[in-house]
């Protein structure tokens, strides 16, 4: 791992093999500038490296507007105009992957279709056997705990239930990795604690890599092997912390002191990392123009 926490703290033991523990997803040098209308440009994101091996579950934290989602966009091929290099699974990120799904914060279900069309809606588009692919959306709807609701209508749902078609519509097509942008952060807190469980489930049951963008903390602690803490804009990532708790997880370790420890170091890092980051880690030359 690239940052200075990740060289100090060597990753616990993981639940995948070495066989199966090689990077998928690799950021080198990383940087976003956008242009404004006005001609300005303005410095999002500055030279991110990043190494996220199978299967993991990496949260990213940061302040609002420091480059989360725009990290996010660049790995989903959304975002073509960076400086860097993106390799997905050992090949050159040049574009949206079939390799990638992608969870939003609005389940963005299109309220004419049902459940399982909605499901299938990414099939549709990339062409695949729909004998096949109708199988598996009858599989990821039990998978997510929606069987019996497949011919429903999204009005029919409440929020948590269309988030869950939205993770089972992500996975149609069998990505190794699952992109996450703030998907349970509109829900209210008992169901996003319910949500984190599920979302749990489901990565332990598709063994997928999943990368998750938040703003809770607790969140991030609960669900994840790693959480990299993002320094305000441009944004950098200042540490790369592995959450060395046990799994399977359950809502009682949010109590515990452990899961305490790790969520007073994060609330820290956020509040003062940058700061120590800009003042150890940047050259000079760097600085002056940071501050």
């Amino acid at each position: 791992m690239i940052s200075r926490t990740a060289e100090r703290t060597p990753l616990r033991v993981l639940r995948t093999s070495d066989a199966t523990a090689a990077a998928v997803m690799v950021l080198k040098r990383i940087t976003k500038t956008y242009l404004t209308a006005t001609g300005d440009s303005i410095n999002a994101l500055q030279r991110i490296d990043l190494e996220i091996r199978n299967q993991q579950f990496v949260s990213v934290i940061g302040a609002s507007g420091c480059g989360k989602t725009t990290l996010l966009r660049i790995v989903a091929g959304l975002e073509q105009e960076f400086e860097g290099e993106l390799w997905l699974q050992g090949r050159k990120g040049t574009g949206p992957s079939r390799n990638v799904g992608i969870v939003f914060q609005d389940a963005n279900l299109l309220p004419w279709r049902t459940v399982r069309d909605n499901v299938l809606l990414p099939a549709q588009v990339l062409k695949l056997d729909m004998s096949a692919a109708t199988r598996r959306a009858y599989e990821l709807l039990e998978l997510v705990g929606l069987k019996g609701f497949e011919n429903k209508y999204p009005f029919e749902l409440s929020g948590g239930m269309r988030q869950r078609v939205a993770i089972a519509r992500a996975l149609i097509h069998d990505p190794a990795i699952l992109l996450m942008d703030e998907p349970f952060g509109a829900l209210d807190a008992l169901t996003r604690e319910s949500m984190n469980m599920e979302l749990l489930k489901i990565w332990d049951s598709a063994k997928k890599t999943v990368f998750l963008i938040t703003h809770s903390i607790s969140e991030a602690v609960f669900m994840s092997d790693r959480v990299l803490v993002m320094s305000p804009r441009p944004g950098r990532v200042v540490e790369d912390v592995a959450i060395d708790l046990p799994r399977p997880r359950n809502l009682d370790m949010l109590s515990e002191a452990g899961f305490g420890t790790y969520t007073k170091r994060l609330r820290r890092l956020l509040e003062v990392g940058v700061e120590s980051y800009t003042k150890t880690t940047m050259p000079v030359s760097e600085r002056a123009v940071h501050d």
